[in-house]
């Protein structure tokens, strides 16, 4: 199933997210450090992110989804793995409500500053449809036997 979804972009060097196989479930967004200046990215704009510290990366896209589904930001697995950088918040929801810019919060887990430039891949997102639950006040739930962290062992 495919679902169409609009974008915007702050500047026109800013690209349009891309799945980059065909079977893949989430696209790549890249950074935009630009915060409305437009200089093409031949004079790259860079971020530094300190071990143990985060930082809030704009991508320069506003998504405009349909009604009952999210866009999830999730970390790329070849930065988490080489760098240590993931998502703060991961997955992170952004609603279909919400049309403002999407920004990222990287952090660094590794071992070393790492360096976000304008124009790297730096999370994935994924559509996903959303399911609305109907919460009802009850007096007693159903016993199932299960309580507490670590209730079901480790084996």
């Amino acid at each position: 199933m495919k679902v169409n979804v609009r974008v915007k972009k702050a500047a026109p060097e800013v690209n349009l997210p891309q799945y980059q196989t065909d079977l893949a479930a989430g696209f790549d967004i890249e950074a935009y450090l630009g915060a409305g200046d437009v200089r093409p990215f031949s004079r790259k704009r860079s971020v530094v992110i300190p071990i143990g510290e985060r930082r809030l990366i704009g991508t320069g896209l506003h998504f405009q989804l349909p009604p009952d589904f999210e866009l999830q930001l999730r970390p790329r697995s070849g930065l988490a793995l080489k760098y240590g950088i993931t998502l703060t918040n991961a997955p992170a929801t952004i609603d279909a409500d919400f049309t403002s810019e999407v920004k990222v919060i990287l952090e660094n887990r590794g071992n070393a500053p790492f360096v976000v430039e304008d124009g790297m891949r730096i999370c994935q997102g994924v559509i996903k449809q959303v399911e609305k639950a109907h919460f009802t006040a009850v007096d007693e739930l159903t016993e199932t036997g299960r309580g507490g962290f670590g209730s079901t062992g480790t084996r």
